[in-house]
């Protein structure tokens, strides 16, 4: 799995960034630098391309591609952090996909008991969280809508023609420049051996995401809040003003359940924000290094 990383490489604060279903880790390029600039201690800002996307490898099994291997990834990938320098604060910031897969790492409380052996699965909780887009409850006319999309990796003669293409699908993400959509698309594609360009991502992601249906993903809400429920981080949820995915009523309870969420909505944004405007960045930042060193979680949760 390869990952990005900003700011300083021996830094104790580590801050994951983990992107949604088709995308990948430079999503947070814009992000990431605004954090490691801000802020007033040593930071490190990792951002994972999840198996499957950008450049890390693609499983030979399609099945695989799911939340539990997602988790699975993420603590080999902060062992490895935690050996190359010791972490001391862990926040978590999870666009739509990587919400859930946050959510999972937060909400399940043997990722940051002890083993056997004396050490635990994270090296340290979760102290703060942010949601971006994404809750327990996930809209199924949303996820049909990724569904006719998702797997089409297509063939492009130029960046900008995939730019192009991608736009017209990702209108939901809100305003952005055209240099702004094109510098978020370069990582978007990768080059083929005989000329042109295709999408970065295995197509076979979509197997098990097609093989899901309005009942099991009705049943797999009550999983979710249960996860939500045990959340011990201070939690942000960040919402487009009109997603199809995060409803407004569940983002609301989000604020009255589990961690007691704060909720900030971005006008004229559906599903998700890419965290590129300056009041998304000052929103997701501010709230990260708002936190006080002090504030950890208990240690029975992750």
């Amino acid at each position: 799995m390869a990952y990005w990383q900003w700011g300083d490489a021996d830094a104790g604060h580590v801050l994951v960034c983990v992107h949604g279903l088709a995308r990948q880790g430079r999503d947070f390029d814009v992000l990431a630098q605004a954090l490691a600039a801000r802020a007033e201690h040593p930071v490190r800002v990792v951002c994972p391309d999840v198996v499957g996307r950008g450049r890390s490898d693609w499983l030979k099994d399609p099945v695989g591609y799911q939340v539990p291997q997602y988790v699975a990834d993420m603590l080999a990938m902060l062992a490895q952090l935690h050996r190359q320098a010791p972490v001391a604060t862990l926040d978590w910031v999870g666009t739509s996909m990587g919400g859930l897969i946050g959510m999972a790492v937060c909400g399940t409380p043997a990722l940051a008991q002890p083993s056997s052996t004396g050490a635990a699965p994270l090296p340290v909780a979760v102290r703060a969280l942010v949601l971006n887009d994404v809750g327990p409850v996930i809209q199924w006319q949303a996820l049909k809508r990724i569904g006719t999309y998702l797997g089409n990796t297509g063939r492009f003669e130029t960046v900008q023609q995939a730019a192009d293409a991608m736009w017209a699908i990702s209108t939901t993400f809100g305003p952005h420049t055209p240099e702004q959509w094109l510098a978020l698309s370069h990582a978007m594609v990768r080059a083929l051996p005989h000329g042109g360009f295709t999408l970065h991502y295995d197509p076979a992601i979509a197997v098990p995401f097609r093989s899901m249906t309005e009942e099991s993903a009705a049943q797999g809400q009550a999983a979710l809040w249960q996860l939500y429920d045990l959340i011990q981080a201070s939690t942000l949820i960040t919402r487009g003003a009109e997603s199809d995915l995060l409803a407004r009523d569940t983002a609301l309870e989000m604020t009255r359940r589990g961690p007691k969420a704060r909720l900030v909505e971005f006008q004229g944004v559906a599903h998700a924000p890419t965290l590129i405007a300056d009041n998304q960045v000052e929103a997701v930042a501010s709230f990260l290094l708002g936190q006080s060193e002090d504030e950890k979680p208990d240690s029975g949760a992750a």
